[in-house]
């Protein structure tokens, strides 16, 4: 059975938004995620190992076996220390991966109609890598500043934020800089439809986040006794070095990873929601088409 082609460049409402996110995810599942995992697989795996790493290592730093006071563990600050640069390290670079081979999978799909060459998108991604860190970059830097001033100005700057990657793949002739400042310009024209989206998204995705971490939360209260009433600091020590307990927050945290995909589609769709508002782009290549079938 032949799946159905989801159309990127057209002005959709806040349910179209929406249900094409999910529609896109559903038929390009399979194909979708094989061609992330192919270029970012390997980032990821060092990604989730540097994670193991640092949870083992960060929960021999203190000794609760004193009179119940923490006791700093001089010998493991360095590892510590180390371990953490490497995991963050390992995320930034597992992130920039999934999200670039996810907007070049996008654009492959929408410049062929469906077909996506992975090959090409592996390319793009590469190509690409430095930029996307930059990006990333300013995106975090802006989030910051945004934070440190108040709640409303982080709500207004996630959006932009949001559609920023997605301004500097399918615009190719912008620079980093160029696709930074063009995503403030471009979420001024329909900005509470984007807002909304995300709004949305963003709670199907802590709902979502919060339900594959019930099995941490679960297994964290049994083994600490917290249920039963009796908490033993010595056991807590330990326990934050539990091969059990690091499993599953490695595989939290990958699934968490996986939920972003989706924001990643959304910023895609609001992107091109954006763009055909203003420049009918989309539009104006489906009436050529119609042209060129008549004759």
């Amino acid at each position: 059975m032949n799946k159905s082609y989801i159309e990127f460049r057209k002005e959709r409402d806040f349910s179209s938004i929406l249900s094409d996110t999910f529609g896109f995810i559903r038929n390009e599942f399979k194909p979708f995620i094989k061609t992330i995992f192919n270029i970012a697989g390997p980032a990821i795996i060092i990604f989730m190992t540097t994670l193991a790493a640092y949870n083992y290592v960060s929960g021999d730093m203190f000794n609760f076996s004193t009179f119940g006071q923490p006791d700093y563990s001089s010998s493991n600050i360095i590892l510590v220390a180390v371990t953490a640069i490497c995991y963050l390290i390992a995320a930034i670079v597992a992130y920039i991966f999934s999200v670039s081979a996810a907007l070049f999978y996008i654009k492959d799909y929408v410049e062929h109609k469906g077909v996506v060459d992975p090959i090409a998108v592996k390319n793009n991604v590469h190509q690409s890598f430095w930029s996307f860190f930059g990006l990333s970059f300013l995106k975090g830097i802006t989030i910051i500043i945004a934070t440190m001033l108040c709640v409303l100005p982080v709500l207004y700057a996630m959006v932009p934020m949001a559609i920023v990657f997605s301004i500097y793949v399918f615009q190719p002739k912008m620079s980093t800089s160029d696709a930074f400042s063009q995503s403030f310009k471009l979420v001024n024209i329909d900005f509470w439809t984007a807002f909304g989206a995300f709004i949305v998204f963003g709670i199907i995705y802590y709902i979502l986040g919060m339900v594959f971490s019930v099995p941490t939360v679960i297994y964290t209260l049994i083994s600490t006794g917290i249920f039963s009433g009796e908490v033993d600091p010595v056991q807590i020590g330990a326990f934050s070095q539990d091969p059990i307990l690091i499993f599953l927050n490695v595989l939290n945290t990958f699934f968490q990873f996986l939920l972003n995909l989706i924001l990643v589609v959304a910023g895609a769709m609001i992107y091109f929601h954006l763009h055909e508002k203003t420049h009918y782009t989309g539009t104006y290549d489906r009436i050529n088409e119609i042209g060129n079938t008549e004759n």
